[in-house]
């Protein structure tokens, strides 16, 4: 038990050391760095890669609203350096997307995707139809006719309409903080031995500081993706909230950094394939990311960046719109969201043991 306290003490006193995005001197910028990853894209076959709507496909829109966001960010935050993850139409692969988020130092990854859903599948009895069936084995078995329902089968475009913003599984943590700790600034420095010795990143005392700011990213993924939500609900889109996938999301979990995927509307909806195809449309989501990272980089200012409260006690809804309506994303359905996690993460780590 001693021993284990002095593994914690040794990692919050060194932690600072090891994982600082203060510069030295000067006012600090809580962000450097933003990376901006347009999901999917064209196959070198030629194939688009990722879902299809009635005239359009994932990849183009997901382009198309990445180069706006970054148009955006660069006008509105010119101190923070905004970095692409895919530039043109090709697909880059998952773990290259990581690599450049990691390699760029990011201090922020946010995904763009769209979402899909499957037809509604619908079936009616139109009549009876006469069928040949064996019966029977053997010597007995023997072909007989048999009147059986005979059904029309059709499908209907699916209704399910909205936004989303995902952060990694409660369960890929453990990803998350091998990628945190093979991306800790100090080893990224070319005289790191001689300022901090030998840096061993599977000792206790290093794994245990991963492991705080891995706790730390995932709350800071948890706060962006409602300040996200709350800036699309504002408009008028239909926000369905922050959310974890249970297969989680791969790029996610391996960026070293706070990590989102914004799920920016559903083209399998004509009116929202219309707008997500609509240069209006883009611009509006774009504006909303960028509202929700000034909002984020308020909040980190006001926590002073390593010191934000374990729970999200000083989020507070950007308009008064959002204080009586229950579906708005909301400081207390960002702590809710925090706290079902902990608790998906408890039962996780029990039935481990």
């Amino acid at each position: 038990m001693l021993k284990k306290s002095l593994i914690l003490v040794t990692a919050i006193f060194i932690a600072p050391l090891l994982f600082s995005f203060k510069p030295v001197g000067g006012k600090q910028k809580v962000l450097k760095t933003i990376i901006i990853d347009a999901g999917h894209g064209v196959m070198p076959s030629g194939s688009h890669n990722g879902a299809k709507g009635s005239y359009s496909y994932e990849d183009e829109i997901c382009l198309a609203v990445a180069k706006e966001l970054v148009a955006q960010m660069r006008a509105a935050l010119p101190e923070i350096k905004i970095v692409e993850t895919r530039m043109d139409e090709n697909i880059v692969d998952l773990h290259r997307r990581a690599e450049i988020a990691n390699e760029n130092k990011g201090d922020l990854f946010i995904s763009i995707h769209c979402n899909a859903a499957v037809p509604i599948r619908h079936s009616e009895k139109i009549g009876m139809k006469t069928i040949t069936v064996t019966v029977g084995k053997g010597k007995k078995k023997r072909r007989v006719k048999k009147r059986v329902p005979e059904y029309r089968y059709w499908t209907t475009p699916n209704p399910a309409k909205g936004t989303e913003t995902y952060i990694w599984g409660a369960h890929k943590n453990e990803d998350k903080e091998v990628a945190v700790r093979e991306n800790a600034a100090v080893m990224e420095e070319d005289n790191y031995k001689e300022n901090y010795g030998d840096v061993d990143i599977n000792s206790p005392e290093f794994i245990a500081i991963s492991l705080l700011k891995t706790k730390q990213y995932f709350r800071r993924s948890a706060t962006l993706a409602g300040f996200v939500e709350d800036e699309f609900y504002k408009t008028g889109r239909t926000s369905r909230g922050q959310q974890q996938r249970q297969v989680g999301i791969w790029v996610l979990q391996a960026t070293a950094m706070p990590s989102v995927l914004v799920e920016t509307g559903y083209i399998t909806n004509k009116d929202e394939e219309d707008y997500l195809n609509s240069k209006d449309g883009q611009q509006e989501i774009s504006n909303c990311i960028v509202n929700a990272v000034k909002t984020y980089i308020d909040w980190l200012e006001k926590g002073k960046v390593n010191n934000e409260p374990q729970q999200q006690q000083q989020l507070q809804p950007t308009t008064d719109s959002t204080q009586n309506n229950p579906a708005s994303p909301s400081a207390s359905g960002t702590k809710s969201f925090l706290e079902m996690i902990d608790q998906k993460e408890k039962k996780i780590n029990a039935v481990r043991k």
